[in-house]
């Protein structure tokens, strides 16, 4: 696979977030592999049949086609810089459309399901250590209280917290740092925190703010770990950022605003949710008026 050059290209993506150089390079092994599979071992040789087949591998492999436009776009940008760096002079993707992913609405929380989740002791028969829900409280009030990425949350420092003035400097996708308020519930959890933080997070890792365990930092699958214990329903952590940017819509925010607080460039990203709070009051309507 070395003619193909994935590392180069992934260093080169240095405005893209680590996660999103990670979805690029898993992409671009994926259909490197493919390629060989079927004998096309140079990147040269791939044309546009080449793309459509692959589609169509995806397809009989069930994969959503948001997957698939993601894979779609990950292949222009790699024949994007082979041009760049003239290492080719025709881009295979050019003509290959793909459609977009299917707009499935955001799953929200309920006041009743958001109250399980944050003020319900974990029920799973063993005692839970006291700097573990310390720990678990603090997470959750962020993530749901600042609409952070879960991203976002792993990466916070100590440092990054401003307790006094109620906020925190997150850096965000394309390594963009913005600050983000902190409400009154996540400052008390997050000062309770800090005070038994030294007994889990060891010296060699330094500010950061929340680790699991083993001591070491918080990941996002420790966190999914903190909501499989904690959420009465099935949920997912990225659903209490949906929840926190929905219920702002609701309660009467400026779409710029929410844009803001989420670190969205492009507010057609933001848009999205006005749909989902459009939808929650058709259905308040729906359920609440004699003659809906």
């Amino acid at each position: 696979m070395e003619g193909w050059s994935i590392d180069e290209f992934a260093d080169s993506l240095t405005s893209l977030s680590a996660n999103t150089v990670s979805s690029y390079s898993s992409d671009m092994r994926g259909f490197a592999e493919w390629c060989e599979r079927s004998d096309v071992i140079d990147p040269d040789a791939v044309d546009r049949r080449t793309i459509r087949r692959y589609l169509a591998y995806l397809t009989t492999r069930k994969f959503a086609r948001r997957t698939m436009a993601r894979k779609t776009a990950t292949l222009r940008r790699y024949y994007g810089w082979r041009i760049a760096h003239g290492r080719t002079t025709v881009d295979p993707t050019v003509g290959v459309s793909v459609p977009a992913g299917e707009g499935r609405l955001p799953r929200v929380l309920d006041r009743g399901e958001l109250d399980g989740l944050l003020d319900t002791v974990a029920e799973n028969g063993e005692p839970e250590p006291e700097w573990r829900r310390h720990r678990d409280d603090a997470v959750l009030e962020v993530l749901y209280g600042s609409g952070l990425r879960v991203s976002e949350l792993c990466s916070l420092t100590t440092r990054a917290l401003s307790l006094d003035q109620q906020a925190a400097t997150v850096w965000g996708k394309g390594s963009k740092e913005r600050r983000v308020p902190l409400s009154e519930p996540a400052v008390v959890a997050l000062r309770t925190w800090l005070g038994t933080r030294t007994d889990v997070v060891g010296p060699e890792h330094g500010d950061i703010l929340f680790a699991n365990e083993r001591g070491k930092p918080l990941t996002p699958r420790d966190v999914r770990r903190i909501i499989d214990r904690r959420s009465p329903v099935p949920t997912h952590p990225h659903a209490l950022r949906h929840s926190f940017a929905t219920h702002l819509l609701d309660g009467g925010a400026d779409l710029r605003a929410v844009q803001e607080l989420l670190g969205h460039s492009d507010v057609a990203t933001t848009q999205r949710y006005t749909h989902v709070s459009r939808e929650r009051l058709s259905a308040a309507y729906r359920d609440a008026h004699p003659r809906a």
